[in-house]
């Protein structure tokens, strides 16, 4: 009698796995690309694809539309992984997609993680995309412009997917709920609130909510009549986070953006690390921390250590590329660099004051001295005339007019003095005393 061993048996698959859409209507997210009369919609429903690439976020559906767009147009379907795979396997795959061709089956080849493709194994789809033998459907989380080769790149056509939102998610958790590929067969309590936190905590990645709803759902407390009921010590648990599980769009969540930022303003390194690790921790989108920082750089250091700046955009290029969790030092080191950088709010008061004079003073003319006079009408009328040209004088600046008559004399930039500013304040102080100097009589 012949034994079944345990790798013959059957593995149950994976809740996102089991419900994977099978059409366009179960399909979430992307109604940018697939709602009603919009344009990839239309090229799947007329039949008239070809190749492209699906750049987006992990647990978007770039997979899940690959193979509806297969099923939909009855193509045959080719999963190609970048990470796995060669020119030897390249090869033998387009062998079999040119055998389909004579057959009059068109196979479209789904290649994951494309831009992990070098150039050489890029440049070998290219004859096959050419004549047609395959429709190529590559994904991607990077730009396409920066790793995908040129040549190949001109004969696809992009489509930029999107992180799905915190309702799509929750839509989806509900479904999977009562679907009954999924625990539609089972009694499960679980708050709505908590369904919610989930995904929250999955940031706009669907498989990472259903396994999330998986793991919580086989870890909750089953009583004798069969009913799982999931509680919050249980989601806790599966998703390593305590009570910081909150609303990103909530009152907490503007509370903790709030201590960061005035944390940082009041030079206090300890505090600002505390309530960033208080976000990250509770499942906060790290760009858009990153993108706080930008923001502070300018608006609360600016040019008393103009460095800050470019310390923060690194910063936020390292989150895109990382993410969580590795991207937690290096908004570390943006947050406690701008906390312990000298303070000017030079730039925000300078630019809402002539904000405030360009809203009351719209139709101002712009002095005819420097208006560009590129053609012989508008040097009859003046344009240009006068000027003068900086780099032609020793001191590198002149005693010209460059803001309008209403406004003569406005001074919307007064740094504070704090750090680097400090030189740019004595600098500003010499050019307006030779202005003066210089001034007309």
């Amino acid at each position: 009698m012949d034994q079944i061993s345990l790798f013959e048996r059957e593995m149950p698959q994976p809740l996102a796995a089991r419900l994977r859409p099978q059409n366009l209507e179960d399909y979430v997210g992307q109604t940018h690309l697939l709602g009603k009369g919009k344009v990839l919609r239309r090229l799947i429903e007329g039949d008239q694809i070809s190749s492209m690439i699906f750049w987006g976020p992990p647990g978007v559906g770039k997979t899940t539309l690959a193979r509806i767009i297969a099923n939909q147009t009855k193509s045959s379907f080719i999963d190609f992984s970048a990470v796995t795979s060669g020119i030897k396997e390249i090869r033998t795959v387009m062998e079999q997609a040119e055998k389909n061709r004579q057959y009059g089956i068109r196979t479209i080849l789904f290649v994951d993680e494309i831009h992990r493709f070098n150039k050489a194994q890029q440049d070998a789809f290219l004859p096959f995309v050419e004549k047609g033998s395959i429709v190529l459907i590559g994904a991607t989380t990077e730009n396409p412009s920066f790793e995908i080769n040129s040549a190949l790149l001109s004969r696809c056509k992009v489509f930029v997917l999107q992180a799905l939102t915190t309702e799509d998610l929750q839509g989806l958790l509900a479904r999977a709920l009562k679907d009954s590929r999924g625990f539609g067969n089972q009694k499960i309590v679980i708050p709505e609130q908590m369904l919610q936190m989930i995904a929250e905590f999955a940031n706009g990645d669907a498989r990472n909510a259903l396994s999330t709803l998986e793991m919580v759902v086989l870890n909750g407390e089953l009583n004798e009549e069969g009913v799982i009921t999931v509680t919050q010590e249980t989601l806790e648990q599966c998703t390593s986070r305590k009570s910081l599980l909150y609303d990103k769009k909530g009152e907490e969540h503007y509370n903790l953006i709030s201590a960061l930022h005035k944390s940082m303003r009041n030079s206090d390194p300890d505090a600002a690390v505390y309530w960033l690790a208080r976000m990250l921790e509770a499942g906060e989108d790290p760009l858009y921390v990153a993108r706080r920082v930008v923001r502070f750089a300018s608006e609360d250091v600016g040019l008393a250590d103009p460095q800050a700046l470019q310390i923060a955009v690194a910063a936020y290029q390292a989150c895109h590329f990382l993410g969580m969790p590795e991207c937690n030092v290096h908004l570390s080191q943006a947050v406690i660099y701008v906390a312990l950088a000298p303070k000017s709010n030079a730039m925000e008061v300078a630019y809402n004051e002539a904000k405030a004079d360009a809203i009351e003073h719209l139709a101002e003319p712009v002095p005819l001295v420097i208006r560009n006079g590129v053609t012989s009408l508008m040097r009859d009328l003046e344009y240009g005339k006068g000027y003068q040209y900086a780099h032609d004088t020793e001191e590198k600046v002149t005693n010209m007019q460059c803001l309008p008559d209403a406004l003569l004399d406005r001074e919307y930039y007064r740094p504070a003095g704090m750090g680097r500013e400090a030189q740019l304040k004595e600098r500003l102080q010499e050019i307006k005393a030779w202005k003066k100097s210089h001034s007309a009589k």
